[in-house]
């Protein structure tokens, strides 16, 4: 009995020091650092609230950065204003934005950077969005990003964004989110009507001409024009806004779920809300860039639009706003470096969310190399799908840099996949900063119900992304 014991123990010891185990956050963490979880996911849940849209975010990033001191980079033009410590941001067409803070080093040592997107799936407006049938009045609407359609009809909606008038004034709206604001709604079908539609494959339930937004019902009184209902809403949007119908053809507005971040589960462990992601690692990135003091090299945050659609545009990940901004910022420091050889010494996390094991559709995943909720940072050295097409697949030397300066600070991480081999797939921001030759790997949270109006993370996820982050932001 003594010797089976023994073999026993020895085993324990040899699987304690050579099994790789994945640490549960609530499990590893002490009281007092659970405390700081909770009180980080209140302030989350509150940038989620006034971060609805990329512009909205873009505001609330600068506000903050502003509130702290840092500089708006147009604005310097003497080096000695951008001493170490010194704070910084570059804002582009208000839907991108960079955040600095001056390291120690010079830049021609290279940069560290944490990226992550802004955009997030919704339902943007048409160019003419506004039309009347069986007297109502409806939007129509034209999806952005990868979404389930169905999951968009029956449940409240808020109008987001702005409209361009023709003398160039810039109108913001916002109807929807206050206790008092009306909401919006797409119709579905009763069940008892649905025979049909339910013949439909899932994906085609609902088609993306049948994203119709309700907005008005009580027409106009009065005779001389037929589409009271819709005249109607066209009077009260003038009275309030001063738009006139061919307003909305300069104007980007944006359909998106009307309602706060909650808390989810009898612990409040979780919370649900729209647009986590990817604005779950832009808060925790920019609460790590305002937190890492004077760092060893020059560290950025930057925060990009249109990842949800292949990162194009001006203010996508394609464009050149990183290369400019270091270009800027190398011209008031004087100093002569070549950008690009600037990159190819620098080192970044492309920061974007994961899918966590769902327990009802587990079988979607490969549960060796899935992310849990609850499990800490997630480290994902590739994306793609099929043949990893279209990754970034990280190499195992930065890879094995990255987990060292994890496992040295005390952060729980992860690693997953993003579904089985040929499931699916997905990619982010990560290939196009490796096509600037810049050492590069997604990190970032995992999610439940990702693209849905109503998405699930961790807080203590969250919390271990944003302790991830900042000490890569201040690691030489």
């Amino acid at each position: 009995m003594d010797n089976r014991n023994k073999e026993k123990e020895n085993l324990e010891e040899l699987a304690e020091s050579l099994v790789y185990k994945g640490k549960n956050v609530w499990e590893t963490v002490k009281e007092k650092e659970k405390e700081k979880i909770f009180a980080l996911g209140e302030e989350y849940k509150d940038f989620l609230d006034k971060s609805k849209t990329e512009r909205e975010a873009v505001r609330e990033i600068v506000r903050a950065a502003r509130e702290r001191g840092f500089l708006n980079l147009k604005e310097v033009r003497d080096s000695n204003q951008l001493k170490p410590g010194t704070g910084f941001f570059d804002v582009y067409r208000d839907k991108a934005v960079i955040l600095g803070v001056m390291g120690i080093s010079e830049l021609s040592r290279g940069i560290r950077l944490v990226g992550s997107h802004l955009d997030s799936p919704r339902l943007d407006l048409k160019p003419q969005p506004l039309y009347e049938k069986c007297d109502l009045a409806l939007f129509k609407t034209h999806y952005y990003g990868g979404i389930k359609k169905y999951q968009w009809t029956a449940i409240p909606l808020a109008l987001h964004g702005i409209v361009v008038l023709q003398d160039g004034r810039k109108i913001e709206v916002v109807i929807g989110e206050d206790g008092d604001d009306p909401v919006f709604t797409i119709t579905d079908l009763l069940p008892h009507l649905a025979g049909e539609q339910n013949k439909r494959r899932l994906s085609e339930a609902i088609k993306g001409e049948e994203l119709n937004v309700l907005v008005g019902s009580i027409p106009l009184k009065g005779e001389g024009y037929k589409e009271k209902v819709k005249l109607a809403v066209l009077e009260r949007l003038h009275r309030t806004y001063g738009i006139t119908e061919e307003d909305f053809i300069s104007a980007e507005l944006e359909m998106v779920p009307a309602g706060n971040a909650r808390d989810i589960g009898f612990d409040r462990g979780l919370i649900g809300a729209y647009g986590q992601d990817d604005r779950i690692c832009v808060f925790a990135s920019l609460k790590a860039v305002f937190d890492i003091g004077i760092p060893e090299k020059t560290a950025f945050a930057l925060f990009v639009d249109k990842e949800e659609i292949g990162s194009v545009g001006n203010t996508g990940m394609q464009s050149k706003i990183l290369e400019e901004t270091l270009q800027h910022l190398m011209e008031i420091t004087e100093q002569e470096a070549s950008i690009y050889k600037l990159l190819s010494c620098s080192q970044a996390l492309s920061a974007d969310v994961n899918a966590a094991v769902d327990p009802t559709w587990e079988d979607v995943m490969d549960k060796l190399n899935a992310a849990k909720l609850g499990y800490g940072v997630c480290l994902t050295k590739y994306t793609g799908a099929r043949g990893k097409v279209d990754a970034s697949d990280a190499h195992a030397e930065y890879v094995a840099e990255i987990r060292s300066l994890f496992n040295r600070n005390g952060i729980i991480w992860q690693t997953g996949e993003l579904g089985k081999v040929d499931q699916g797939g997905g990619g982010t921001i990560a290939k196009y900063l490796a096509n600037l030759n810049m050492e590069v790997i997604d990190c970032g949270m995992p999610l439940l119900s990702m693209h849905a109006p109503f998405e699930v993370s961790s807080k203590g996820d969250l919390y271990m992304g944003y302790k991830g982050f900042k000490a890569f932001l201040m690691d030489s």
